[in-house]
Parts: structure tokens; sequence; C-alpha cells
């Protein structure tokens, strides 16, 4: 029998895949060792090329489907693979909801340890044309000015100006900004010499409304013959409700900048979710997928308070511009947003007073762990409280802070799986417990998936739980309880495919200054030696430990 350490880089190899990794790679196995294949579906026969090989696991690149799975689609985008924008287009949607639940499961089994039956994902109203925002870098393309994607891990611009993902509507509008810019004759901006003047087109369009705004980023703040131009845009394209002009001159990879210019209309689009009115500039965050966000905040709401009047108070944590918050208002008596970023928290005084809820509404300017301290030492209880963190989560200050309230309910709202685990798990520790888990689908064919967790405090003898205790995980520091051993291994096994022991764990969390308990894994004599972490390993132990937010 062939043995896995003889597999070599460019050895072609037959694999059927069994599942799918939370990245989006199919996975199956050679000889005990893990295969991950990007492009793959559960239950394809598949000969593959070894493109890159580790000790425990590689990635393979697909030279033959032999026996496609049931579940396989005709990819229907030319680019897809090369866009880097889809990850799932070769499947059915069926399927790829299957596979997001399961990703859902995993976080929750695997890395958050926790006893709870994810139940069935929420699709889609729409799998394609769903997007209310789009944002084109800008190249050339045979001389003439083309739209298109940045391809995966690169800033190499792959010309798509027909993304399924994105609106019939504005894809004809990107591709006749393209034209327009090429005849008064706009340079476009390169990345590598810093010269040229167009860098993106961004469209932002209201699913409710229909207002579309059109923002150039550019690197100036003046376009040749601009006034000229938007004219001819506008007459093209009447649904276009205002032009804005974004200044980005800096040499860097965020897209945009923060000066904008109003060329035409008042530089906002209007729109609604939920029924909560929003008015979006350039700046401003909005679910990409209104008819799903709706389905998703519905859900938080029927979690929040089974979707009945109550006389409670909702504190929304990362409330950006307040509409899950104020989604909820006519169902609470009180309810405070917190959010970092000053704009959202004007947005959201607005929203507010546009509903007429400006007497049953706070918001505060503020870190969601500052906020969330400042209110509890006000003595504010609120009953129910929803978190709406970014992509890394919630930290342990709000966290901590959250658990001072004692709120009744926690709705842990969250676009990334493994930290919605690692989050709950916490709050599992500290007096809660998880009742429901809903995974929503705002992102049809692409690896994300937003997950909503419904929390309740256990009191009284129910706040007893039962636990196995592994001897090694006792007498912790307070930095090896944010995760233990054991989920570090899961997380790295899950992410990388490597198996690695508590030893190196120990000596890599030594290396980056996290203090061990007095003669854990060390040594039994001074003669003895110890095997070393393998720069592989290190390296993934090391992302594991930022994951769990340890370093």
């Amino acid at each position: 029998m062939q043995d896995s350490v003889e597999l070599q880089k460019n050895q072609s190899i037959p694999l059927t895949v069994t599942g799918l990794s939370s990245d989006g790679n199919g996975v199956g196995h050679y000889n005990g060792l893990a295969i991950f294949v990007a492009g793959s579906v559960v239950g394809d026969s598949l000969q593959v090329r070894l493109a890159k090989v580790c000790k425990n696991y590689a990635y393979g690149i697909i030279e033959k489907i032999v026996t496609p799975s049931p579940d396989r689609t005709v990819p229907d985008c030319p680019v897809y693979r090369s866009c880097g924008g889809c990850d799932f287009r070769m499947m059915s949607y069926p399927a790829e909801l299957r596979a997001k639940k399961e990703f859902v499961q995993n976080a929750m089994t695997r890395l958050g340890r926790l006893d709870v039956q994810v139940e069935n994902i929420l699709p889609s109203p729409q799998e394609n044309g769903y997007r209310n925002k789009v944002q084109y870098p800008l190249t050339l393309s045979n001389g003439h000015i083309t739209a298109g994607f940045y391809a995966a891990r690169s800033h190499r611009v792959i010309p798509c100006e027909g993304c399924r993902l994105q609106p019939e509507q504005l894809n004809a509008i990107v591709t006749d900004v393209c034209a327009l810019l090429e005849k008064h004759g706009v340079s476009v901006y390169d990345e590598a010499t810093g010269k040229g003047l167009a860098r993106h087109i961004y469209l932002r369009r209201g699913a409710h409304s229909g207002q579309i705004m059109v923002c150039l980023v550019c690197n100036g703040n003046r376009l040749p013959r601009q006034q000229q131009l938007v004219q001819e845009l506008v007459l093209a394209h009447p649904e276009i409700t205002t032009v804005v002009l974004n200044v980005n001159t800096r040499q860097t990879n965020v897209i945009m900048g923060e000066q904008n210019i109003t060329l035409y209309g008042d530089g906002t689009v209007c729109d609604t979710l939920c029924n909560v009115p929003v008015r979006l500039n350039p700046l401003s965050f909005y679910q990409v997928n209104t008819p799903a966000a709706e389905q998703l905040y519905g859900v938080a709401q029927q979690f929040a308070c089974r979707g009945e009047a109550t006389d409670d108070t909702l504190l929304d944590l990362y409330c950006g511009a307040g509409t899950i918050g104020l989604s909820m208002a006519h169902l609470f008596k009180r309810v405070i947003g917190v959010e970092i970023i000053p704009q959202a928290i004007e947005n959201a005084r607005e929203n507010a007073a546009a509903m007429g809820l400006s007497d049953k509404t706070r918001f505060i300017c503020a870190d969601a762990g500052t906020a969330a301290t400042q209110l509890a030492s006000e003595g504010l209880t609120p009953q129910v409280i929803v978190l709406d963190p970014p992509r890394k989560g919630c930290d342990d200050a709000t966290l901590a802070a959250v658990v001072t309230m004692n709120p009744r309910r926690i709705v842990l709202v969250s676009c990334n799986p493994a930290t919605a685990a690692r989050d709950a798990a916490w709050l599992c520790q500290n007096g809660y417990a998880v009742l429901r888990v809903t995974p929503v689908d705002l992102f049809p064919r692409t690896k994300h998936v937003e997950t909503v967790c419904l929390l309740s405090k256990l009191s009284g003898a129910k706040n007893t739980i039962d636990v196995k205790v592994d001897m090694d995980e006792l007498d912790v520091t307070s930095a090896e309880t944010k995760a233990t051993y054991e989920e570090i291994k899961a997380y790295v096994l899950e992410q990388t495919g490597l198996q690695v022991s508590n030893l190196y764990i120990a000596q890599v969390k030594r290396e980056c200054g996290i203090i061990e308990r007095e003669n854990y894994n060390n040594p039994k004599s001074e003669e003895s030696r110890q095997p070393q972490c393998p720069e592989e390993k290190r390296k993934a132990i090391m992302e594991a430990l930022k994951h769990f937010g340890m370093v």
C-alpha cells in the first residue's frame, strides 16, 4: 500500500470527494491524507493533480471529472473559476444550502463544543442578481476600459461586465460608464505606478425604492469633462438618482477614500429594510441582499421577543445604522443602540426620527465593549441584547459587560460561524445556554453564511451543568481560558488538516508570552530532550491562537 508521505507535487491520483471544508473546497482522502480540491462537489469522482503536498494534507487541482456528483451543475458564468467571486456556481443550490448548514453545525459542535442541533437554513429569495451594491475595479483590456473583479488572492483584474450576482440593470450601467470614461479620455489608475485617474465603479441600488447611485472612485477630485459625462450617463439611465465622485489618492488596497463630491442629485439613495427607512451615502454599511436580510431580521425578532409586544428594553450592540433595533422597536418599550462609526450613529438617529421613535430610542457612539461596560455601570438591565459583531466576533470586554447586565435573552447574529460558535461557547461558560441556531443564506453561490443564535439565561438548578473535565485542562491561566487545548486542536485540524499535540501548543504559547502553569509540558528532567514543533504546525497553531483572541 502506498504511504501518504510518498505523495509528490504534480502527482496524479484518483479521489472521491466526501465533504466540503468551511472555505468552500471539496475534501477527500487518499491513503489517510486529506486532499482539498477547489471547484469540486461532494460525490464527485475525480482525477486530481497534486499542487501542494504537506505532511498531513495536500491541495489538488481537478484534471478530470470521472463521474460527476448528482449535485454538480454546469457553471453559468464563463469566468467564475478565475474571478474568485463565486465558490459554488458548479453545484445545485439545494446542495449549497446543505453544505452551509453543515458549516454552521460543524462550527457549533467541533469548535464551540456545543450540544445544539442547527435548524434548517433559510434560503435566499434570489439565487442570482441579489446584490444591491457593486464594486468593480477598472483595467485596460485590449486598449479599452473594462470593469471586472480581482482574481482570488491577487489584484489581477478579471474582466466581467455581466456578473450573475448583480442585477442586469447595474451590469448595463457599468458597461455604459466604461464606455463614457473611455469616450471622454479618462485614464485608468495603475496600482504599480500610482498614476491614472479612474480606480473603481461603485453602484448602490435601493431594492425597494429602485433609486440608484453611481460612485466613481478616482485618484483625484475631478474628471475631464465631468458634467458632460454625467449628463450623458443620466440621459442613458434616468433611473440613476445621484452621481458621486469619491476621492482616493492613497496608494492602498482600500477601495474608498474619505471625501465624497456630489456631481448629480443629493449624494444619497433612500430605501427601506423591514420598514425601517434608510438613507445611504457611499460609505454607509448596508446588507447587500435586502430580501434575505429581511428574513434574517425576522429570525432575530422572533428570537428576541417571539414577535410579541413587551415592556422589555432592547440593547442593540454593533447596531450600524440601527436597522435591527429599529425593526423591533414597535415591540419593545425602549431600544438602545451602540456603534463605533459616527456616521452610522447619525444615520441611526435620523432613521429613528423619521419613524417617530426618537423618544423611545437612544444611540451611543462608542466601541461596543466600552459602551456595554458604561451601560452596565449605569445599572442598565436590558432584558434582551442583540449582538451583531463584525467577522472577527465579539471581544471579551463586550461579552463580559453583556453577562454583567444579566439579560434574559441574547440574540447573536454573525457572518462567521467559527466566531459565532466561539462567542456562544463563552456565553455558555458564563451562565447561558444555546436554545436555537438558524442559518440564513444572504450570499448565494458563495461560501459565506449568516447565523442567528438564541441564548437564554440559566437560573436556579439549571445553572449546574455536568461537564467532562480533562485533567490537562485544569488550573489554566486566564489567557488559556480563551480556548482549551482540545479547541485549538480541533480548529487546526478543521482549517489545515494537521494534528497537533498539547506539547506543540504549549511551546507556541510560551513563544507568544502566554504563561503556562509551572511544570506544564516541561521535560521530566534537564537531560530530557523534547521534540520541537515543526514550522508548518507552529504557523497553524499561531493562526488558531489569533482566531481565539489569545495573541
